[in-house]
């Protein structure tokens, strides 16, 4: 029996299983690496069971996360679905300057560079490396020809290469956010486990916990407005800074 399907549909189904590649822990972009700072926090012994590891992670989710990175995804998003790259880039260095530390910014601009070589696997040029939002004539011979104009190197944050690949695949802002929050929270649970250590089910545990407060999450970063955006976390910071001259780490960050 044949079976009918229509374009729209099939679209569809194709970027929803993108999104589900962005998301996977799988994804070739080492964010196992990276634990936010997360681990000074269990050596200086402020996370050492699952509920004081719940608590970092959705202490940074409600904070940081929503006043800072899921409130610039989403002004990313919509300025790469609108074609503004040239907003899509303010946005990605307010990001990158909104990082407390050096380590944060690093792993920053790692991810977002390897997020970059993935999705130019998948066939996806960025338009603001490639030169293609901007051009210049060359006026030297009788007939001017137009081509792409040098466009110098900028660091591109995860987020920003993120909302990029979402808004080409047309996936709707909400629903890219929430999976963008969760990638992050997948992440920081995963340090969790083999940092305090904790057990799979207590894993299981954190993860489900963070997944039931992120679509509220992502609701209040849609709401933010552009001169509320911000988030002060001083001991995110101050970790992230010991992490630096730690002793022994497995982490990056």
């Amino acid at each position: 029996m044949a079976i009918v399907t229509d374009n729209e549909s099939l679209n569809e189904g194709i970027a929803h299983l993108r999104l589900l590649q962005l998301a996977s822990p799988a994804l070739p972009i080492g964010a196992f690496a990276y634990s936010q700072g997360l681990e000074s926090a269990v050596a200086a012994g402020l996370v050492s069971d699952e509920a004081s590891a719940s608590g970092w992670i959705l202490g940074l989710l409600a904070g940081p996360l929503t006043q800072v990175d899921l409130a610039v995804f989403a002004r990313m998003h919509a300025a790469f679905t609108d074609g503004d790259f040239a907003r899509a880039q303010r946005w990605n260095a307010f990001l990158l300057a909104s990082r407390a530390t050096a380590e944060l910014q690093a792993e920053d601009r790692h991810l977002g560079a390897a997020l970059a070589r993935v999705l130019s696997t998948l066939g996806m040029e960025d338009p603001v490396m490639f030169g293609a939002p901007s051009f210049e004539a060359d006026d030297g011979g009788a007939a001017p020809v137009v081509r792409p104009r040098a466009t110098p190197a900028v660091a591109r944050t995860f987020a920003r290469m993120f909302a990029l690949a979402t808004a080409r695949w047309r996936i709707d802002a909400r629903r890219a956010a929430q999976t963008f929050a969760f990638t992050w929270a997948e992440a920081q649970t995963s340090a969790a486990v083999r940092l305090v250590p904790l057990g799979q089910s207590a894993g299981v545990r954190l993860l489900a916990d963070a997944a039931r407060a992120i679509p509220a999450t992502v609701e209040r970063a849609l709401q933010i407005a552009d001169d509320e955006i911000g988030a002060a976390t001083p001991q995110q910071a101050l970790l992230s800074s010991a992490h630096e001259t730690q002793y022994s780490r497995l982490f990056r960050s």
